[in-house]
């Protein structure tokens, strides 16, 4: 006896930007019943012939106009009823954008929002949200990816912040310099900047050491904040 298959297939991608002072994520509107208009995840369906990978990449591609982005798979969200129209079953992930990329991109029907300030939101996307962040605060003490939400170039305060918006806490500044210098992921590009007008002393810039960051990428390490 053939079995009949009633299940649909969707992802949702909680995207997360850097702005140089706070952490952001996209933040969506439904643009059909049920509750249209409520705040959502980017999301999609997911066909019978498609890889989910393949669809969030290119639904990112679609608001976003971003085709180089890290995208990680976070989980697989299948409660019965997690979805008045059926049963859906949710493969989500959680992708990190430099804002340079996107800062000035138009995306109608969406906006970022501070990661304490997003919405009340369908379904179980504030769980998805959440699960999300949770997983960034352990991979920026185990890898280097901090480093795909920073330009090209940035200061000592800008990575600073970086880290106390992911772990959300403060970091004391002195302690953290330590551990990152000896972590030799930062090259001194011998130029300076003056990070806010009436700043008397111009701030170091810095890049990372892609050699070093290619290495801890694989290996890992432990940044005990």
């Amino acid at each position: 006896m053939a079995i009949k298959f009633d299940v649909a297939l969707g992802t949702s991608v909680v995207v997360f930007a850097f702005t140089g002072e706070k952490l952001v994520s996209l933040i969506g509107e439904k643009s059909e019943e049920p509750y249209k208009g409520a705040p959502m995840l980017p999301s999609n369906w997911v066909k019978a012939n498609e890889s989910v990978e393949d669809v969030a990449n290119k639904m990112m591609s679609r608001i976003l106009g971003v085709d180089d982005l890290y995208l990680e798979q976070l989980n697989a969200f299948a409660r019965v009823y997690r979805n008045p129209m059926g049963r859906v079953v949710n493969i989500a992930y959680y992708a990190l954008l430099n804002w340079d990329q996107v800062k000035d991109v138009k995306i109608p029907g969406y906006k970022w929002v501070e990661k304490n300030a997003v919405p009340e939101m369908i379904f179980d996307h504030n769980e998805i949200h959440e699960m999300a962040y949770e997983r960034l605060k352990r991979r920026v003490k185990r890898r280097p990816i901090g480093f795909v939400l920073l330009p090209e170039q940035f200061t000592f305060n800008n990575i600073h912040a970086l880290y106390e918006e992911c772990l959300g806490k403060e970091l004391d500044k002195r302690n953290f310099r330590k551990k990152f210098m000896r972590s030799e992921l930062l090259i001194d590009t011998g130029e300076t900047v003056f990070e806010a007008p009436g700043n008397k002393k111009p701030s170091r810039l810095y890049e990372f050491n892609q050699q070093k960051y290619d290495k801890l990428t694989l290996k890992g390490y432990d940044f005990k904040f």
